[in-house]
């Protein structure tokens, strides 16, 4: 079961839930069912980081990809250097195709580091809001049960 669902269930437990007589909006719910639901949405929110840790760990996975790729393309372009050393001009050339390659190399792992945080960011910031609103309702409700329940003691 995920936060939703058992923010869900929360709802639907106060929804149900009996009214109390003469007290305006106030009902009666059964405070083990909701810590029941608490423990599973506190058991349940470790999946969410769970997932941004693999999402953070994919982002390295292609970085480091990225890099030995890069590593990989300036291999192979030293090799084309020396077999061609024997002319300046070869050389020079070689060197130019070299630094080409290796400033595509590190522009192709700037992107891929960039879009990776971007990427990363916005999965942290979309875990962030459902975690704070999943917290707002816990508080909410929290408050609520407690205030349903001053009220019950004070009558």
């Amino acid at each position: 079961m995920n936060i939703d669902e058992s923010i869900d269930m929360l709802e639907d437990l106060i929804e149900s839930a009996k009214q109390v007589p003469f007290a305006n909006k106030k009902v009666l719910v059964d405070p083990d069912r909701i810590r029941a639901i608490i423990d599973d949405m506190r058991f349940n929110m470790p999946n969410e980081i769970k997932r941004a840790k693999a999402l953070n760990d994919e982002k390295e996975r292609i970085i480091s990809d990225a890099n030995k790729k890069a590593e990989q393309i300036i291999k192979t372009a030293e090799e084309r250097a020396k077999i061609l050393i024997a002319n300046e001009a070869i050389v020079k050339q070689a060197r130019e195709v070299a630094n080409e390659i290796l400033s595509k190399a590190n522009t192709m792992e700037k992107e891929i580091r960039e879009a990776m945080t971007a990427k990363l960011d916005k999965l942290f910031e979309q875990t962030e809001k459902s975690f704070t609103n999943g917290l707002t309702e816990i508080r909410q409700s929290r408050a609520a049960i407690k205030a349903a329940g001053r009220k019950t003691v004070d009558k």
